[in-house]
């Protein structure tokens, strides 16, 4: 196995006198399904913007996609693929105008455009509506079609905020479905979020709480290491556990 996909090591992120972020470590294999699971306000989403290359870190250091994170962010940005927990879009465009705008952002070659829009319409089941206005998708299909702008340039890691708040159980189900069948390819998947029972889906998961990691690994690891008398335990239960013993 390669080098880590992301690995990182005592990173803060501040604003202010406030510490979103506080002086977190851990990495990502290549090709897995990595978790990134706490209760809204974790500090989940401003991790993820770090590793995205969008914000700075305050201090610490990491690679992400082989790339420094402190030095090379736009480096970052050309590697991954990154799906926001708003779907990354805009509304007043099309799905096929959308796609066109995300061939040009990820500096896909023009040539290769026709058959990129085509690959992304089939993949996302969008043909039929390509020329309406994405607002008026309902939310699942707006979540195909997110993703599928962040797969154009054909990332080895891709980074997922919150992809599957707001839509129903179904499109959820099926969303993880798609990912797997990504992480068989080789694709490395990091997804936040706060669905605990989403885990199960995850080779790998690390719980946040207040910006300080609480446990990390394999999620039945995590359950047998939190409630070792409860066998009937889940991550819910274990996260619970964990925050109320003050851990770290």
């Amino acid at each position: 196995m390669g080098p880590d996909a992301v690995h990182v090591t005592d990173l803060v992120k501040r604003f202010g006198r406030f510490t979103a972020v506080d002086r977190i470590s851990f990495s990502v294999r290549p090709g897995e399904i990595f978790g990134f699971l706490g209760p809204n306000g974790a500090g989940k989403s401003t991790t993820i913007r770090m590793l995205c290359g969008i914000i700075a870190p305050t201090s610490g250091a990491g690679r992400v996609a082989g790339c420094d994170l402190m030095a090379e962010p736009e480096q970052v940005k050309q590697r991954i693929g990154y799906m926001s927990q708003k779907f990354s879009l805009y509304p007043d465009l099309t799905p096929f105008e959308n796609i066109r705008f995300y061939l040009g952002i990820y500096a896909v070659p023009e040539p290769q455009w026709a058959e990129r829009s085509a690959w992304c319409l089939q993949l996302t089941r969008l043909e039929a509506v390509r020329s309406r206005l994405t607002r008026e998708l309902p939310p699942g299909w707006r979540q195909r079609l997110a993703l599928g702008c962040a797969l154009l340039h054909r990332p080895q890691l891709l980074f997922l905020d919150e992809p599957t708040s707001g839509v129903d159980p179904v499109t959820r189900r099926r969303f993880w479905d798609f990912i797997r069948g990504l992480a068989a390819e080789g694709v490395t998947v990091f997804v936040t979020t706060h669905y605990m029972d989403e885990a199960r889906h995850c080779d790998r998961v690390v719980m946040i709480n207040a910006g300080r990691i609480v446990d990390g690994g394999p999620p039945a690891e995590i359950v047998r290491r939190a409630c070792p008398d409860r066998p009937a335990a889940d991550l819910n239960d274990a996260f619970v556990a964990l925050v109320r013993r003050g851990v770290p």
